[in-house]
Order: structure tokens, then C-alpha cells, then sequence
């Protein structure tokens, strides 16, 4: 990933301020604004890293009803250091956002970082392996526009080298085109690969409470910074012990975001992100007979026939329309021309089951 060239002059540097950000920033420069990255949000005020330092700011201007614009970690903000405290005047536009659906009935997206380079998606090797929900990870760092990292934790744990390997393979089939590394923080072994990929951009850290992610963020930062507490030993599940999410300058170059662990990891419009997760099937698809194939039953179906001689997997297949579906529900019921065309073709496929029907009991007397 190539990055645009930082301006040595300034603290923000090592936050990520390069000369790209500088010729955005000129023209809220000239109103007497100065720029800042937010990085902590908490309850209609941020904490702001400027040229002069940490600053409290307030939000309250930047506060709209659409939960994608609200300020976040990780965004560039134009600060009016006249106020007290401090107030965000607006934000530059993102580069890229990580966006999930939160649980709530509404289907809402929930911004939980932005501006980000790479999503680090933490996954503990002390529980059984969900390959789902690594793919369901992936989809949404893809479509956020940062390039994902799959980092297995506690390899320790796992003592045989032989089951490692094995498991790292196991994710790379579900990871195509995603670097996997195992790593243990414990022991010190694997950060220094990952603290080397990381370096230069912003990563964002993800995954269950448990993954290890205090840990790993620990050995990235090269001191116990964020608090750690030992998973439950009857599910092997963590407790939050990140409770907001925030910004971190890495001592090798780059920085981080470490997030609360999250339960839910809800698509919201991710459909590129999906076909990238699962490219071999969309690659496969580009060869069906029909254009429209749902493969399903369809003569001609080139995803079928890889899944009837064994060159893709069921678990694969099935997950991809999963997460299909899923994507497919989020927007129909955010995008009222998808509602209407999702009502047409249930109306549809009812009156062809009823035709069906009238044609077997035609069949019958």
C-alpha cells in the first residue's frame, strides 16, 4: 500500500498527517481552524492530537441525526481554538470508514473508525475456529477500502506446530488474498512481522472479546498501555476491557485503533466486499450459462459443477449466500426502489406457485 508523503514539519506526522491532508486542510487554515486527529470519542466531546498537543473538543456541531456523520476516531478534524473548550467545526472526508449494522431492529450503520489503512481482525486460537465469522470480518474491512489482516492470537496455546500450520491454512482458504499470521503476545512471537506491516498507516484493531486484542495492542505499543483481563475459563470468552475506541501512536511508525470487542457483526451494504471475500465463486459464476444463475439448480451452473467435483467447498458456498442474503436484507430495508423490487419478485414467485399448483391439480383429476 503506498502512502502520500508525510510533512516532516509537523507533530501530526506521526498520527498520519501527510502533504495530501496539508493541500485539504488549506482552505479551513485561512479561517483560522488548525487541524487534529480525534482519537476518543466519549459522550458529545473528543479528544483531539494537534500540532500543540491533546486537546478536549466538543462535538456538538458536528453531531447530525445520520449515525454515519457523527465524529469518530480516527477523523481528520478542523478545530476553532477559540471556544472553551475547543470546538470540531466539520471533519475532512474519509478516506476510508469501517462501517458494521448495529443489532437494533432499525438496521442503522455504526461508523467505529475512520481514515483507517489496514483492518487487523483478531482471532484467539484458544477456541474452535469460525470460519464464518472470520469471512463476515472480511467483508466489511474489504468494504471499508482498507486491506485486511487476519492475525491468529495465542499461538501458544496451540502445541503441536503441525495443528498451527494446519490452521493457519484453514483460514487462508477462507482468507484469498489476506495475509494470515500467527502470533503470540505472551511469548513475543510474530509481532515484530505484524508491528512491520503495520508501520507507516493506521490500523484498526477487531474482533471478539477474548481475541486478545489489549494483548496484541500491549506488544505493538511496547508497553502495557491497555488493560488486560484473563477470558472466561467456562467459554473461553473475554470481558470488555476496551470500553471506548482509541487512537495509539505505534513506536515503529503507524498507529492504532483498538476497539471494544464486538458481538454483533452486522453487514451494512457490503456487497463488494462480500464478492471480494469470496472471489474464487465470483469468478466461477462469470462462467455459468446464465447470466442471472443463482446456483441453485440452473443447467450450466460452473459454481455447482467446482462444488460437485470438490474445487469449492459447501461451507464455502453457503457462507457466501449467507452473507448474500444478509447484505441483501440490510439494504432492502434502507433503500425503498430494493424493497420494491424485492415485493415484485416475492409477488411473482407467488403467483408462479400458485400456477404450479393449479397446474397439479389439473394434473390430479
Amino acid at each position: 500500500m503506498t502512502f502520500p508523503s508525510a510533512v516532516p514539519s509537523r507533530r501530526l506526522t506521526a498520527y498520519g498527517w501527510d502533504t495530501a491532508l496539508d493541500a485539504e486542510f488549506a482552505p479551513y487554515a485561512e479561517q483560522g481552524l488548525v487541524p487534529g486527529r480525534v482519537i476518543r470519542v466519549d459522550r458529545g466531546q473528543c479528544d483531539v492530537y494537534t500540532d500543540e498537543g491533546v486537546v478536549r473538543a466538543d462535538t456538538a456541531l458536528v453531531t447530525p441525526n445520520d449515525p454515519l456523520r457523527v465524529i469518530c476516531t480516527g477523523d481528520w478534524a478542523a478545530l476553532d481554538p477559540g471556544g472553551d473548550p475547543p470546538l470540531v467545526r466539520t471533519y475532512l472526508p474519509r478516506r476510508t470508514a469501517f462501517v458494521r449494522n448495529t443489532s437494533s431492529k432499525r438496521s442503522e450503520g455504526q461508523i467505529l473508525a475512520a481514515n483507517v489503512d489496514f483492518a487487523i481482525i483478531a482471532v484467539s486460537l484458544a477456541l474452535e475456529l469460525d470460519l464464518g465469522r472470520i469471512e463476515r470480518f472480511l467483508a466489511l474491512a474489504w468494504e471499508s477500502g482498507a486491506q485486511p489482516l487476519v492475525v491468529l492470537t495465542k499461538a501458544d496455546l496451540v502445541g503441536d506446530p503441525g495443528t498451527l500450520a494446519h490452521l493457519v491454512q484453514d483460514v487462508e482458504t477462507a482468507a484469498p488474498g489476506v495475509q494470515v499470521l500467527a502470533v503470540s503476545a505472551n511469548e513475543g512471537e510474530g509481532t515484530e512481522v505484524l508491528a512491520a506491516v503495520v508501520a507507516g498507516g493506521t490500523s484498526v484493531l477487531l474482533g471478539q472479546s477474548g481475541a486478545g486484542k489489549s494483548t496484541l495492542a500491549n506488544a505493538l505499543l511496547g508497553e502495557d498501555v491497555m488493560d488486560v483481563q484473563a477470558a472466561r475459563d467456562v467459554d473461553g470468552k473475554g470481558r470488555h476491557t476496551t470500553t471506548t475506541r482509541n487512537l495509539l501512536a505505534l513506536p515503529g511508525g503507524g498507529v492504532l485503533i483498538d476497539t471494544p470487542g464486538l458481538r454483533g457483526v452486522g453487514l451494512w451494504d457490503a456487497e463488494t466486499g462480500v464478492g471480494q471475500v469470496f472471489a474464487e465463486i465470483e469468478e466461477l459464476a462469470e462462467d455459468c450459462r446464465f447470466q442471472d444463475c443463482a446456483h441453485g439448480a440452473e443447467p450450466g451452473c460452473a459454481v455447482l459443477e467446482a462444488l460437485a467435483d470438490g474445487t469449492l467447498s459447501e461451507r464455502r458456498l453457503d457462507s457466501y449466500r449467507k452473507l448474500l442474503r444478509e447484505n441483501e436484507r440490510i439494504i432492502a430495508k434502507t433503500d425503498a426502489r430494493v424493497r420494491a423490487g424485492r415485493r415484485r419478485e416475492w409477488r411473482l414467485k407467488q403467483a408462479q406457485g400458485r400456477a404450479a399448483m393449479e397446474a397439479k391439480r389439473g394434473r390430479v383429476r
